[in-house]
């Protein structure tokens, strides 16, 4: 999945909001920023492999906060079914 399509998508964002989301089978892909603490984003890759949902962790943080065209820098964004 490419990075632009999340502007549109139907989204969360955070690695909270992203844990609860594929706990509940809502995510199908995964966006993770690779200058993130590990701590913060590891229990999404753990999550993501558990319910094998594909995840890019190629991208920084500013990246992924502005592709979601919010203020601020974000760690994971998972894309919703």
């Amino acid at each position: 999945m490419d990075i632009g399509h999340l502007a549109s998508a139907n989204k969360t964002i955070g690695a909270k909001q992203t844990i609860k989301a594929i706990a509940k089978g809502s995510v199908k892909f995964v966006f993770l920023s690779y200058d993130s603490d590990n701590y913060i984003v590891e229990p999404v890759r753990i999550a993501c492999v558990e319910h094998d949902i594909p995840f890019d962790d190629k991208h920084t943080m500013d990246e992924l906060g502005r592709a979601c065209h919010i203020k601020v820098r974000a760690t994971a964004v998972g894309v919703l079914r």
